[in-house]
């Protein structure tokens, strides 16, 4: 990996009383993919928007390059490919004439346009239904359309929020390799997600954040490391699950007890030994067991670890 093609320092964001973004710091090198792993409504696309110079920060800074970003910086703005959550994409162009019409925007013309969009649609995979109209995709196709226009002028940096929302597996999968592949080439890659599997796919280092604040960032063995010997306990559980769920949290080998939608998520030492006193706390409520599954650390683990609610709560 080269130098660092991204630094934020210090973001802040703020909606009247609202703290939606609160000091996140973070760089990423060439070649690397970096993942903001969080639920929604931690602050992710708060900040990516500052980061791509759409919404005005009420502090810190953004750099790409060594060159500062800020909402008027139209120089800086061009190092970047932002791929937004909501597409961005005329539905009643063909895939190809969408493409056309982004390159010339980004002022590309003639021969270079046109072997740039041949390139961008082999890369996305669209090259068999580029004569399409985009409202003929499928969802996946649309997104992997969406990641095209964002590559056209050959950024340094690709910013893609949520990229695989609302898509099917075989779209999904697609999309992670393109993405794979174009980090090996050197791209620089920041990443948002709320999908622990992709994080852990994809990204050289992850910034978990919540609330609007970075609480640990690393690779994934730095992260999981964070919960030591831990073991994740998933009990499939129904009814009144309070008076379980304090009844298991005050055993000592439980680091931490919190309800899902799936029943009560545990994090606990050495699961298999302390599953038989869980499960004898969990009787002491209300609680319906019918399932149990133990799991090794994984970064929802870590995120259960440092904030004490699910990734997906």
């Amino acid at each position: 990996m080269g130098g660092d093609i991204l630094e934020v320092d210090g973001l802040v964001k703020k909606f009247d009383q609202l703290v939606a973004v609160d000091g996140v710091s973070f760089q990423i090198a060439q070649g690397e993919t970096y993942g903001l792993l969080g639920p929604n409504g931690a602050g992710k696309t708060t900040t990516i928007s500052m980061i791509a110079g759409l919404l005005a920060a009420d502090a810190g800074t953004t750099r790409v390059e060594g060159k500062e970003m800020t909402t008027t910086t139209v120089a800086t703005k061009a190092l970047i490919g932002l791929v937004p959550q909501e597409l961005a994409i005329y539905p009643d162009l063909t895939g190809r004439e969408n493409l056309a019409f982004f390159g010339k925007l980004y002022g590309l013309r003639g021969n270079d346009l046109d072997d740039r969009v041949d390139e961008v649609l082999g890369v996305i995979g669209l090259t068999d239904r580029a004569k399409d109209r985009a409202k003929e995709y499928s969802g996946g196709m649309q997104r992997r359309l969406n990641i095209g226009i964002g590559l056209l002028h050959q950024p340094h940096l690709l910013i893609l929020d949520e990229p695989t929302v609302g898509v099917d597996p075989q779209s999904r999968n697609q999309i992670l390799e393109s993405i794979e592949r174009l980090a090996g080439e050197g791209l620089a890659v920041l990443y948002t997600t709320h999908y622990m599997e992709e994080a852990e796919r994809l990204c050289d280092r992850v910034g978990i954040i919540d609330e609007g604040s970075i609480q640990a960032e690393g690779t994934r063995r730095e992260l999981v490391a964070l919960v030591g010997k831990m073991d994740r306990i998933w009990l499939t559980a129904s009814g009144p699950l309070d008076a379980s769920v304090r009844a298991i949290a005050a055993l000592d080998a439980v680091q931490t007890a919190t309800e899902s939608s799936r029943g009560i998520d545990i994090v606990a030492a050495d699961g298999g030994a302390a599953l038989p006193s869980i499960l004898a706390a969990a009787a002491t409520g209300d609680a319906h067991v019918t399932g149990v599954e133990i799991v090794e650390p994984d970064l929802e683990s870590v995120f259960l670890h440092l904030t004490g609610k699910a990734l997906r709560d």
